[in-house]
């Protein structure tokens, strides 16, 4: 994915503020808008502008933006930091185009590198509904029990806003917010009236928390399911033997089928997360060598290897 460097398309420093973006916008939308431009790309370079205006005019987008740094070097891959833009919030109104003082609105899809720091939750042209604040949103990430068990998590946002001097800045706002039990990466959790409200309007907007899961010591989320890796000895997977494993719900035991390899899953069903219906456990075999550290030990692999005569690599036509 090819990193945008918003300020270069828009010919303003990074320290820019509000009303010097917005001049370059209209400069930029005149003379590149497709109606009037003699220019060849005038269509591609006037979406082009109308997305990095999205972004910079929005003190949400602008700031979160701002947190990647100037970027790769030109022709090098770009893909943005796990979870770099949890905890901001963003306001619903972002989402409308810039005006460039004639009229010229940016009606263009969103770039690859727009939605994959934003998202599609943040789509252009969007608009508050008449007679209530605009929705904002927020993505968030929660630990893996507060879906296990549910309950209420205190939770901190980064709100940016424009300051006196015209630039963006941020203040926290915290929040107590249920966490329904069962919920999955991606979901959404709509807080009623926790979202922009302007002066004149009834009634504030909403504010909608995706949710995003921390990374925890044996699970790993996968929609409803959860996977986890299980250490087994070479002649509990050779054999077959019960062991005790940890589910959400507490131990079990499971069965190890006789002749498992490597990277065999097997499944626990209903041992996932609590949703409606609930999901899956599934564990992925992993043989665990004991160590050869002792003389005993040694013994022991040495009487092994020759009582048992084996080649891993003999599908490979390897004589040894």
């Amino acid at each position: 994915m090819e990193f945008k460097d918003y300020y270069a398309i828009m010919g303003v420093a990074r320290d820019a503020t509000a009303e010097q973006i917005k001049q370059a916008y209209r400069r930029l939308a005149r003379r590149y808008h497709p109606d009037v431009s003699k220019e060849p790309d005038a269509e591609a370079r006037f979406k082009e502008v109308g997305e990095a205006y999205e972004v910079l005019r929005d003190p949400a987008r602008r700031t979160a933006y701002d947190q990647l740094g100037s970027g790769p070097r030109p022709g090098e891959p770009f893909r943005p930091p796990p979870d770099w833009g949890a905890g901001f919030e963003f306001g619903g109104g972002a989402g409308q185009a810039g005006d460039d003082g004639r009229g010229f609105v940016f009606e263009g899809d969103p770039s690859e590198f727009f939605e994959t720091l934003f998202g599609r939750a943040s789509t252009m042209g969007r608009s508050a509904p008449r007679g209530r604040g605009a929705d904002h949103h927020a993505r968030v990430i929660i630990d893996l029990e507060a879906s296990l068990e549910g309950g209420t998590r205190t939770l901190t946002l980064r709100v940016p806003e424009v300051g006196q001097d015209g630039r963006p800045r941020l203040r926290e706002r915290t929040l107590n917010v249920k966490i329904p039990r069962g919920i999955q990466a991606g979901q959404h959790i709509r807080l009623a009236g926790q979202g922009e409200k302007l002066p004149g309007e009834t009634r504030a907007g909403d504010l909608l928390l995706e949710v995003g899961f921390a990374p925890h010591r044996l699970y790993r989320p996968d929609g409803r399911d959860l996977h986890f890796d299980l250490p087994v000895t070479p002649w509990e997977a050779a054999l077959g033997a019960s062991v005790t494993v940890p589910t959400p719900d507490g131990s079990v035991a499971m069965q190890i089928p006789p002749g498992s390899r490597a990277g065999t899953r097997l499944r626990l069903r209903g041992k996932g997360l609590p949703a409606r219906p609930p999901g899956d456990l599934y564990a992925t075999l992993q043989i665990a060598l004991p160590p050869a550290d002792t003389a005993t030990a040694r013994a022991a692999y040495e009487a092994f290897a020759a009582a048992v005569p084996f080649n891993p690599r003999s599908s490979l036509g390897a004589g040894s």
